[in-house]
């Protein structure tokens, strides 16, 4: 038989195996498939920086009509909820401190007199700090209404702004974040079951079996690599529907590009998850390399905080990190519309990362079955 025939047919069986041994465990089939649904959901309606419901209290010493229009204001917009008249200043720290209010809005006893006779009138906004972002999304919104309401006092401006948001045109964290769990949820279980893959073998006592078996490292590696990249493919495939039938975010850009990137990125994900593998002995140093290893991964990703804002060093180091680019291509093209071109650069440091991480895990491989 044709020796290249006969090498690929025993690197499919190994793949077949491999694949086998994964689908045909009831709990390894649902580790597989219901923590990307769960967290896709959970991300889409947990993880959001949007500002729905603000709880606040008001101390109103002027008690006049311009400072109960501007309060009305604020209670119209169905986020704000007054949840405290206070009669007395000595109570705006227990409200704080409590975690009652977010904020307070106190409202000096000349209010209105400065209103009338056209002075700067002073409205005091003391903010729960331990919620930096929030308070701070809270306080441009009370600016904006308090602007706003100044137009109606005449006090208006020959300068005015207008706000236009590309790609997300209402400004939703979802739109953000979602796209952005197509790569990071499946990195999580791609890189587990890369890293579990020989160290699995070892612990069951089948990973000397593979030492009389006429399969050479290479073989190996592309039969342990195979599966875990066919199942990182499938959860990115789940997460993508539920984001775009679910959630109902529209994808303005290719889907062949987007595989593309996805796969890429995933064979950069497990050739890391199989150098792990590779120089764990136990399922249990595997597990925990992995966990140590993907925190990182995903605070240095821009997830979360864009990389732009890191320490420069930070900036350097993101580089080796294929979740970075990952991330950054899956983004561009489900919300930009981003044409290869447009991406390519992406491409760059994945499979940079790939060609690195492969080989060593082969070379790794080699010297485990030598």
């Amino acid at each position: 038989m044709n020796p290249v025939i006969v090498y690929l047919v025993r690197t499919f069986a190994l793949f077949r195996k491999e694949l086998l041994a994964l689908l045909k465990d009831p709990s390894s089939r649902a580790l597989l498939f219901a923590p990307a649904f769960l967290q896709a959901l959970l991300f889409g309606y947990g993880a959001t920086y949007d500002l729905t419901h603000v709880p606040y209290a008001v101390l109103d010493q002027s008690r006049g009509a311009a400072a109960t229009e501007l309060l009305a204001r604020l209670d119209g917009t169905g986020v704000f909820e007054r949840v405290a008249t206070l009669s007395s200043s000595d109570q705006i720290a227990g409200m704080i401190d409590k975690g009652r209010a977010l904020l307070v809005i106190s409202i000096p006893s000349d209010f209105e007199a400065r209103l009338a006779a056209n002075q700067q009138a002073p409205l005091q906004v003391i903010l729960d700090g331990r919620n930096s972002s929030t308070a701070g999304a809270a306080t441009a919104y009370v600016s904006s209404i308090v602007a706003s309401y100044n137009e109606t006092l005449g006090n208006t401006s020959s300068m005015t702004i207008v706000r236009r948001s590309w790609f997300n045109p209402n400004l939703e964290s979802r739109w953000n974040i979602m796209p952005a769990l197509i790569a990071s949820l499946s990195m999580m279980q791609t890189l587990m079951l890369a890293a579990l893959s020989v160290a699995r073998e070892r612990e069951q006592g089948t990973f000397d079996q593979l030492l009389v078996t006429p399969l050479t490292p290479l073989q190996i590696l592309i039969g342990k690599a195979l599966p875990s990249i066919f199942v990182g493919l499938l959860q990115s495939t789940i997460i993508f529907l539920i984001i775009l039938f679910w959630f109902q975010i529209p994808m303005n850009g290719s889907v062949w590009l987007l595989y593309l990137g996805l796969l890429s990125f995933t064979v950069a994900s497990v050739g890391i998850g199989l150098s792990i593998s590779a120089v764990s002995l136990t399922m249990q140093q595997a597990m925990l390399y992995t966990f140590m290893l993907v925190m990182p991964l995903m605070l240095l990703s821009g997830l979360l905080t864009p990389v732009r804002n890191m320490p420069a060093i930070l900036q350097v180091v993101t580089y080796a990190n294929p979740l970075r680019f990952g991330i950054d291509l899956v983004r561009r093209v489900y919300l930009e519309g981003a044409t290869l071109g447009d991406v390519a650069f992406n491409f760059i440091p994945l499979l940079a990362v790939a060609a690195v991480t492969l080989p060593l895990a082969a070379w790794l491989f080699r010297n485990r079955l030598s």
